[in-house]
């Protein structure tokens, strides 16, 4: 393998590609470095494949190493374990955009392992990671119609900013990543702080535009260090068992795209195909195999689709192109969850709770740059009852994974800030009804289950996702797609936001990427049916409920001294525990002096409160308090007035009698009201009992 070195400036950072080095025995390897952050991409493609495979057998494992960044793991093993949620939603981002560019009928097995070798915390690895996949492929000689380029999107004060750092895009309205190939894009995932659609578009075209620059030197590695490429040639199309499918059954199939009713559609396909392959495959010398036959089937079926779109005719539930599902919203279904929705799209149905917990409840996230807290988790359950079917029921897929994170941006740009709103939220969205967009009725559901939680979101958020027929030069944009649309179709696009704007974008294309005329196109007919999804939803509930639910926490916030932080907390946090062990409430208390106390129980809440104040009370001088004798000594007796507070009760300040032995007068443990008469600047108490100092007034 010809060692070889490529360098292009990208943004405000230096890129570099190398291949040649490391990594020899993989078919294809490259070390694509960012300023200091370095990702080692690998490629493995088998040589030979399986008799009758129909489907590309693509791996993609993005794993970060915590050497990278100078650490060493956490946990009893102190190594690296399953794969994060950050592994696992920047694996699905660069499969995402590479499986299409790899040809019709390649099933050879491939796998691409992309390392984290160093970390420069300014510079997140994905990108990287998506560019040495892209130069891997090219240099493996393995089939694949690419390069492909890929780049963040950032924009702030009215400009664009390529490949901003972590500071960069804290400060920005949008966090946009874009792949694509030298003609057309192909791959949009982004978060934004309600963005105009004319804005995310001119961030998609930009991010193409400055791609180009990874894409040429990609071109140049693989014309100077390439491996040959593979003699691999598409399998010709079988014209005689296309006609024998047609014949045998293009009009039942096509009456068949004509029911509405999923289940009732799928259960006669299922029978008509079952039909055609007997029909086709009858006798001990059958010209055609069963997967043969059934892929012919599937042909037939995207044409027909297809064809019936283009056209300008109803789509297989009767709609037109623009016409958004009929929709069903029901809240506060669940009369213990803290906030509950029920959102209805056709035959796709979200069930959302949302749950209020207090900052301790924050998930813990050991992220490779640096540990964080999460204040807002949004999990999204796809159970295998959804669709009609049985299925293993465990862990959360990448599917899961991945739509959870796409909704949770969907709603983030309205979420209060801590500082508004200190409790940490948690939505979980069950989808219990699928046929097509089920991550954006998510949205929609999340949205209306937080506003019942009472939660102060700044606006509601609808999600859409649209859909796109291609042949040629004619095209159709479809909105709201059910599930056959997405699969025969050429593109997945989804839209979320308020009424002002766009807060999530995420795009995927089959074909070999789209132009900005119909991205355009798309965004529109998705802002007006996001309107009209809004203006359901606000039918049903307009604005977060005035109160949070009598299930949820209570949060009381108050203001103590810095300086009795430690009174509070305790020897080794001793005070805190006992006091939640007595109230039952939640206590958080910070450097600065801020004490949340949180507790369903309203009582329990003020309790707590007031023992926080006793304890972090100053003790003032005339003031009458009930305290408890904490012991007796020759010469008088301590007493407690304020926890932490004790105070002296001389001998001769027990009774105006004379007193031979205190305990003839207290005892440990009684309670007796004493006068502050006066505190030293030692903190010394000098205390008297009540009775005798109104006996001395008389």
């Amino acid at each position: 393998m010809t060692h070889s070195k490529k360098t292009f400036s990208f943004g405000a950072h230096q890129v570099t590609l190398e291949t040649g080095a490391i990594a020899r025995q993989a078919t294809g390897a490259v070390i694509c470095s960012m300023g200091d952050t370095v990702v080692l991409v690998t490629v493995v493609a088998r040589p030979d494949t399986v008799g009758g495979r129909d489907f590309l057998p693509l791996t993609v494992n993005y794993q970060e190493r915590t050497y990278a960044a100078g650490r060493i793991p956490g946990g009893f093993f102190r190594r690296e374990g399953r794969p994060s949620e950050k592994e696992t939603l920047t694996s699905r981002l660069i499969d995402r955009p590479i499986r299409p560019l790899f040809p019709d009928g390649f099933t050879h097995e491939v796998q691409i392992i992309a390392t984290v070798l160093s970390l420069d915390p300014e510079i997140d690895p994905d990108i990287p990671a998506l560019i040495g996949t892209s130069a891997a492929l090219a240099v493996s000689g393995v089939p694949f119609n690419g390069p492909l380029g890929a780049a963040r999107v950032g924009y702030r004060d009215g400009q664009y900013l390529l490949n901003p750092s972590a500071d960069e895009l804290a400060g920005s309205e949008l966090d946009l990543v874009i792949a694509g190939t030298g003609m057309a894009v192909l791959m949009v995932e982004s978060e934004a702080r309600e963005l105009s659609e004319e804005v995310m578009l001119g961030a998609v075209l930009f991010g193409h535009e400055q791609m180009q620059a990874a894409i040429r030197a990609i071109a140049e590695l693989a014309a100077e260090a390439g491996k040959p490429r593979w003699d691999w040639r598409q399998p010709a199309a079988d014209r005689e068992l296309s006609e024998a499918v047609a014949e045998a059954g293009e009009l039942a199939v096509s009456d068949a795209y004509a029911i509405k009713d999923k289940q009732a559609r799928y259960e006669r396909l299922a029978q008509l195909r079952t039909d055609i392959v007997e029909s086709l495959t009858a006798g001990e010398k059958a010209r055609w195999s069963k997967a043969q036959v059934l892929d012919a089937i599937g042909a037939l079926e995207k044409r027909i689709v297809r064809t019936r779109v283009l056209a300008g005719r109803a789509r297989i539930d009767g709609r037109d192109q623009r016409t958004v599902r009929p929709i069903k919203i029901r809240t506060g279904v669940l009369s213990r969850a803290h906030g509950s929705a029920l959102f209805t799209r056709g035959e796709t149905q979200a069930l959302v709770a949302a749950t209020l917990g207090t900052t301790r409840d924050a998930q813990i996230i050991d992220a490779l740059e640096g540990e964080r807290r999460e204040h807002f988790l949004f999990h999204y359950n796809f159970p295998p009852y959804c669709v009609g079917e049985t299925g293993f029921v465990g862990s959360p897929k990448r599917r899961e994974i991945g739509h959870g994170r796409l909704a949770r941006r969907g709603v983030q740009a309205v979420m209060p800030s801590p500082d508004e709103f200190p409790y940490t939220i948690r939505a979980v969205s069950e989808i219990t009804e699928s046929n097509g967009s089920s991550s954006m009725a998510s949205v929609c559901g999340s949205s209306l289950a937080m506003m019942d939680a009472g939660i102060p979101l700044t606006a509601p958020v609808a999600g859409v996702a649209m859909g796109l027929i291609k042949e040629d030069e004619r095209y159709a944009v479809l909105t709201d797609i059910m599930g056959d649309e997405d699969h025969l179709g050429d593109m997945d696009f989804k839209v979320a936001g308020t009424a002002a704007g766009v807060t999530a974008l995420q795009m995927d294309i089959k074909i070999e990427g789209i132009t900005g005329e119909i991205m355009r196109q798309a965004l529109d007919q998705a802002l007006d049916a996001r309107l009209h999804i809004l203006d359901i939803m606000n039918t049903a509930l307009a604005a977060p409920r005035g109160e949070i639910s009598r299930y949820a926490p209570r949060y009381i916030t108050l203001k103590i001294d810095p300086a009795k932080v430690r009174d509070v907390i305790g020897k080794g946090g001793a005070t805190i525990r006992a006091l939640t062990e007595a109230t039952g409430a939640t206590i958080e208390v910070e450097d600065d002096g801020t004490v949340r106390i949180a507790a369903v129980d309203a009582d329990a809440g003020a309790e707590a409160r007031s023992r926080i104040e006793l304890l972090t009370a100053d003790v003032e001088p005339g003031r009458v308090y009930q305290g408890r004798v904490a012991r007796l000594m020759d010469f008088g007796a301590f007493v407690t007035i304020l926890p932490g507070k004790d105070g002296l009760v001389h001998i001769s300040q027990i009774s105006h009698e004379r007193v031979e032995k205190v305990s003839d007068h207290l005892r440990e443990g009684d309670r007796v009201d004493v006068k502050v008469l006066e505190v030293d600047k030692q903190g010394r108490i000098r205390l008297s009992i009540k009775e005798l100092i109104e006996e001395l007034d008389s």
